[in-house]
């Protein structure tokens, strides 16, 4: 990103021309940051209570009384659909005694009954009835008591909710997320797999991870027979709200599998060729010129098999992978017909434990293909498939995958040692960079939508 000589720098701009520079290449990332109490305890009240969370998604909720539970760190959310049809988000404890209310993650009432004193509530919020309510000296609490709202809105399927009453709406936190996101039919997709896995890590480890490609000729070496990690080649940016994006060009092999002895057509990229009716073999001699290939073909070939989406979407969006990571703990790998949901949350009280929802949404049964990640491969089912909650190590979470989380548990004890001072950053994690900023000026007291 370069200054532009006739307009004033966005804080974006300074960031990459001035801040990161000076304060973010050397030694700012301290093992502190993801090991300490004191640390996790300031950040939870200067991040996580002041911005827009992602939480359900709305098809998981379309019939009145219809609800989904959302553990996000000390804080327990109850996502409920109205019978107007809108949707509301309540503070999962009972306003009696503080007892937690509702203890399934997902289901349909009529109502919600305290097990503790059969305190009953609406799925408003409203109390509706309490038990001897005549015995309240200061009048019946019906009426007059109601469950704690959390502010409220939805984006692309999901529902978002944030816990700061005074925060700014979700259009103005997404910012550009907001635009960029229509032409990505995200409400149709179904979900293909949904896994949510304890991991022995810092919540930030992986959204780090997730900030970078300089892992991935190491990490994901698999994968380079049909993705570009040469940071030369790769376009990111970040936006002032705090969320940035990288464009990763796929289906094609990287420069760097190239040098090597492997096949220039993997077994991959050739199944994808084929599925959109392409010859693997007219691309030995030339297999940098698949992307484009492919990309030619989609647009004619799209339309009649469903794909109608195309028409809005630009070349790159056609093959490539298109990351958004949302600040401050969601992170989506955008492609042509699917997403790759990335969520960590925080634990309760354990900066050293956190919870990684990863999701697969697909739409038809071109999705994934390329990234042969998705279980089962394609979305052709009708509904969701059940969300499943696994330990670290409990199973595989597919080959691309299980580099990325096999190397947070490691990452986690060296980031506990005193040994470790804080690190030295390449040029190319600048956006690493940017996402730890911004985490430090809501600790100093920004909020979202300040300038």
């Amino acid at each position: 990103m370069n200054q532009a000589s006739d307009r004033p720098q966005s804080y974006a701009e300074t960031f990459v021309n001035e801040i990161f520079p000076s304060r973010y290449k050397t030694g700012a990332l301290a093992g502190e940051r993801y090991t300490s109490a004191d640390f996790y305890r300031r950040e939870w009240e200067a991040v996580w209570t002041k911005v827009w969370l992602v939480t359900a998604r709305t098809v998981e909720i379309p019939e009145a009384g219809d609800f989904v539970v959302e553990e996000i760190g000390p804080e327990s959310i109850l996502v409920v659909r109205q019978e107007d049809g809108s949707i509301k988000a309540f503070y999962n404890v009972c306003q009696h005694r503080g007892n937690r209310l509702v203890h399934p993650a997902e289901g349909s009432m009529p109502s919600f009954t305290c097990d503790y004193h059969s305190w009953v509530w609406g799925i408003d919020g409203s109390l509706l009835s309490a038990q001897d309510e005549e015995d309240f000296s200061q009048g019946n609490p019906c009426g007059r008591v109601a469950l704690e709202e959390l502010r409220c809105d939805t984006f692309a399927g999901f529902v978002f909710v944030n816990m700061d009453p005074d925060c700014i709406p979700l259009k103005d936190y997404l910012g550009p997320v907001w635009d960029r996101w229509q032409v990505y039919p995200t409400e149709k997709m179904v979900r293909v797999q949904a896994l949510t896995v304890k991991l022995p890590s810092n919540w930030k480890a992986l959204h780090d991870n997730f900030s970078e490609v300089y892992h991935f000729a190491t990490v994901h070496a698999p994968f380079l027979d049909y993705l570009e990690d040469d940071f030369r080649s790769l376009a990111c940016e970040i936006f002032d709200q705090g969320h940035t994006v990288m464009h990763m060009k796929g289906a094609l092999p990287s420069n760097r599998y190239l040098t090597t002895d492997a096949p220039p057509i993997s077994e991959q990229l050739a199944g994808e060729l084929r599925r959109w009716d392409l010859d693997p073999a007219d691309f030995a001699d030339r297999p940098t010129e698949t992307r484009r290939a492919l990309q030619v073909q989609k647009r004619k070939l799209g339309p009649a098999r469903g794909h109608d989406h195309y028409a809005a979407m630009s070349d790159s969006q056609l093959t490539d992978s298109h990351h958004y990571t949302v600040f401050p703990n969601f992170s989506a790998g955008m492609l042509a017909d699917g997403m790759l949901f990335h969520r960590l949350r925080p634990h309760a009280t354990d900066p050293n434990v956190s919870y990684y929802d990863v999701f697969y949404y697909a739409t038809g049964d071109d999705a994934f293909s390329g990234m042969s990640t998705a279980k089962g491969g394609s979305g052709g089912t009708v509904e969701d498939a059940p969300r499943e909650y696994l330990e670290y190590g409990e199973r595989s979470l597919g080959a691309l995958l299980d580099g990325d989380v096999g190397t947070m548990a490691t990452q986690q004890k060296g980031l506990r040692s005193r040994g470790y001072r804080g690190g030295e950053l390449a040029d190319q994690e600048y956006r690493l960079a940017f996402y730890h900023h911004m985490i430090d000026r809501c600790m100093a007291g920004w909020r979202p939508g300040q300038d």
